[in-house]
């Protein structure tokens, strides 16, 4: 019965540890899958935004917004992470901000692309 007992009892332990441990070991020639969470920003998606425009016209641009503050609705926030299968995680976020409804200012990590903000600046005859 003892026999039985300590056989059962490291077998036990040796699951607990081998489950415990799996997420700390990396097995060569297993898949991981990327995990992307948020609305997906790109370049080409802040250099169409234009101050003045509407809020639809921004949804239409960027889509809906992860993060909309019931306390202050004129602020946006736009939040990606991307985690590659067993690799470091990478946040890129960009907030605008309206006033009126119009959009006045953006900040995070993407800035309007030269090209973009020099026609921004260009007086419209």
């Amino acid at each position: 019965m003892k026999s039985l007992m300590k056989s059962l009892l490291l077998t036990s332990s040796l699951l607990l540890v081998a489950c415990g441990g799996v997420g700390a070991l990396d097995f060569p020639g297993v898949y991981k899958i990327g995990i992307p969470q948020g609305n997906i920003i790109t370049q080409d998606m802040v250099d169409q935004l234009r101050p003045g425009m509407t809020k639809r016209q921004v949804i239409f641009v960027m889509g809906t917004p992860l993060v909309r503050d019931p306390y202050h609705q004129d602020r946006w926030d736009y939040i990606y992470s991307y985690q590659p299968g067993g690799g470091v995680r990478g946040q890129e976020r960009i907030s605008v901000t309206f006033v009126d409804d119009r959009l006045v200012s953006m900040t995070g990590d993407f800035v309007p692309s030269q090209a973009q903000a020099a026609t921004a600046e260009e007086p419209s005859d």
